[in-house]
């Protein structure tokens, strides 16, 4: 039986959507009437820079929520301050009884959720939370003994094995929009006002928001049979490029999840399995919360890097001497997005060629990237740093040059980022020294304007073997 409300509050975060949203939809059907919130979180935006994509593009999908809202004779409150502060505050303006919102499993933010229950508790309201961002959650995937899974193929088996329609079913929050209180719209603070500045978000052709989001998606509709032959490749559409909204949740990840199992093809179960990789980062994380600073196997904990600056800033600025992995770098600081496969070369790289610790490599990609999460970002190094679960073995070492050639034959990533090898032939742009270390021609001219390799592969990859074998 659904409890009734006379007034609750929807509390917006990680799920910048009218549509398929678990919050709303619960909140919508148990209220009479509901006013939706998002507030601008001060203990997140602090230590940001004052340009960061990532603001800007929430303060877009925010906007865009509020229109839609404002459209339908209700608006959204957007508040700027500490979470706690805010919502207790609005819970006692307006008389709320309960406050809705989706689960969150980063360690601070169920710390920050703990103190927004025990708030609202002293007041006299509830704060009820629901599963929205993932497929399967906490528990709810466990090995036969009733443990976390540390090995992802079994996981995926288990999780395809638990999947049925119902875990992908659509909340249909449209019935019931009748059920959002009537309020007289109210401005929307401007990226100024919030601290922030324009950046060169829109100019890159991403466009925030569930529009933007349903677009995106489309798109990828009309390649994702061909995702499994084409993922891998830096410098086609192979990507469906939706993970910036699946971490802002401005599309559902049980649309994306449904669809994927529907059409059923190569691609489409190929693609589907990278979501399931994403639900199995966020079990570990909720299970692992010490993953965040410490190495998941605990005796990798006990290696020492040399941890270099000069060659971590040489990675952070793309100027490596190594063309893939300059590249990647470059993509990353211009945009805030890095190709997936990418993503692992380089981070192999930082950590097995210029032994520096994987941490510093997560934190900087926590720095840039747009779409970042913590559950997969750190999942995700823990992987290229062979300390993580179900990491690649630390004898295995990507080869630059060797994944330069296969995933980007022909340059075009490579001359898109690094324009001075433009003149460089499909053959020596992986590699432009000879072998005896010296700039190769572009050309006519004597010399590339491209540093010579910062370190030499196999001497890096001995080290990092002998590293390795002392955690």
């Amino acid at each position: 039986m659904v409890t009734r409300y006379s007034t609750t509050l929807c509390w917006f975060r990680r799920d910048l959507r009218l549509d398929d949203q678990a919050a709303l939809y619960h909140a919508l059907r148990a209220s009479q009437a509901v006013i939706c919130v998002f507030v601008f979180d001060e203990d997140i935006l602090a230590p940001l820079p004052r340009e960061d994509r990532r603001v800007e593009f929430i303060w877009h999908s925010v906007n865009a929520i509020k229109a839609d809202l404002q459209a339908q004779g209700s608006d959204l409150i957007v508040c700027h301050g500490k979470a706690v502060e805010q919502i207790c505050r609005l819970v006692a303006d307006i008389g709320a009884e309960a406050v809705f919102t989706n689960h969150d499993y980063e360690p601070s933010a169920i710390a920050r959720d703990a103190a927004v229950a025990a708030a609202l508790a002293e007041q006299g309201a509830t704060l009820l939370t629901y599963k929205d961002q993932v497929i399967f959650e906490r528990d709810e995937v466990l090995t036969q003994s009733n443990k976390p899974f540390s090995v992802f193929t079994p996981y995926k088996n288990a999780w395809l094995k638990k999947l049925d329609p119902f875990y992908v079913q659509a909340y249909p929050c449209h019935r019931y929009m009748a059920q959002l209180a009537r309020r007289k719209p109210e401005p929307m603070p401007s990226l100024t006002a919030l601290g922030f500045q324009q950046t060169n978000l829109l100019q890159l052709g991403i466009q925030p928001g569930s529009a933007g989001a349903q677009a995106a998606f489309a798109d990828f509709c009309e390649r994702i049979d061909r995702y499994h032959l084409a993922r891998d490749f830096p410098g086609v559409k192979g990507v469906s490029y939706l993970s910036v909204h699946l971490r802002f949740g401005t599309i559902s990840i049980r649309q994306l999840a449904a669809y994927a199992w529907h059409v059923g093809s190569s691609g489409a179960m190929t693609w589907l399995n990278e979501l399931i990789w994403r639900d199995f980062y966020h079990q570990v994380l909720y299970h692992r919360p010490d993953v965040v600073t410490h190495a998941f196997k605990p005796e990798y904990d006990q290696i020492v890097f040399p941890n270099d600056r000069s060659l971590f800033q040489a990675w952070c600025e793309g100027r490596t001497g190594y063309p893939l992995v300059d590249a990647a770098m470059r993509q990353l600081n211009h945009s805030g997005y890095m190709h997936n496969r990418l993503r692992m070369v380089a981070a192999s790289f930082l950590v097995k060629d210029l032994l520096v610790d994987w941490r510093w490599g997560e934190r900087y990609f926590a720095e840039k990237l747009l779409d970042y999460d913590l559950a997969a970002n750190n999942g995700g190094w823990q992987w290229a740093a062979s300390t993580g679960c179900d990491a690649q073995p630390y004898f295995r070492i990507f080869n630059p040059v060797t994944q330069s050639t296969r995933f980007d034959p022909d340059g075009r990533f490579i001359r898109r980022y690094v324009p001075e090898l433009q003149g460089m032939s499909d053959g020596a742009i992986h590699a432009p020294w000879d072998g005896k270390g010296r700039s190769r021609n572009a050309g006519s001219e004597p010399n590339v304007d491209y540093p010579l390799p910062i370190v030499d592969h196999a001497t890096q990859r001995s080290l990092a073997l002998a590293l390795f074998q002392t955690g």
